[in-house]
């Protein structure tokens, strides 16, 4: 597949503590390498804290406040996964907001693993075809959603991906949408 050139694009990374490090971490550098401008957007200022499955991994910076956050600044959103994380921005009304714009607009949401817990609780699964973290495959099918076990699946403008494992084909279908997204959108204007 040919490189992505998502350069300019605005990308928010919607997470809070508790996130799966690797899957902020390494589709954020994927995206940063494509020229995309990424931020981490949270409830709370400073920094939160990753995981690596049970255990504590390191850092990231916040750079906005979620409530400071307005979608039509950015082009797209990633949500990494990480159970802790998930359940935690899952009840955060302001994030649930947030994607919902997002998706209202038709703009491309990326996430992986527990991650779509903030879109079965933002009401936005009815109808959807897409894949998570192999425990949470009930609250997709029971809000209406398709549940299938693939490493990535595309619907639209989403794409989802189950684990840490999938990471090398959830960037790359990640990458594909926001460029055709954005190929698309420059042909219409």
């Amino acid at each position: 597949m040919a490189e992505q050139n998502l350069a300019g694009l605005r990308v928010a990374i919607l997470a809070t503590d508790g996130f799966e490090s690797v899957e902020l971490v390494e589709p954020r550098r994927a995206l940063d390498e494509a020229g995309a401008k990424t931020t981490v957007i949270a409830p709370k200022g400073g920094s939160i804290y990753g995981m690596k499955h049970h255990d504590k991994a390191g850092q990231v910076k916040v750079d906005l406040e979620l409530t400071a956050a307005k979608p039509s600044d950015f082009y797209a959103v990633l949500l990494p996964g990480g159970a802790l994380n998930a359940d935690a921005l899952r009840v955060e009304k302001s994030a649930q907001e947030f994607v919902r714009e997002f998706d209202h607009n038709g703009k491309p949401i990326a996430f992986i693993c527990h991650a779509p817990w903030l879109l079965v609780s933002a009401g936005l699964t009815k109808a959807r075809t897409l894949t998570s973290f192999h425990t949470i495959q009930d609250d997709i099918r029971n809000a209406g959603g398709k549940w299938e076990d693939k490493e990535v699946v595309v619907d639209r403008n989403w794409v989802s991906s189950r684990q840490p494992s999938d990471i090398p084909a959830f960037n790359r279908q990640m990458l594909a949408l926001f460029g055709e997204r954005k190929a698309r959108a420059k042909a219409s204007t």
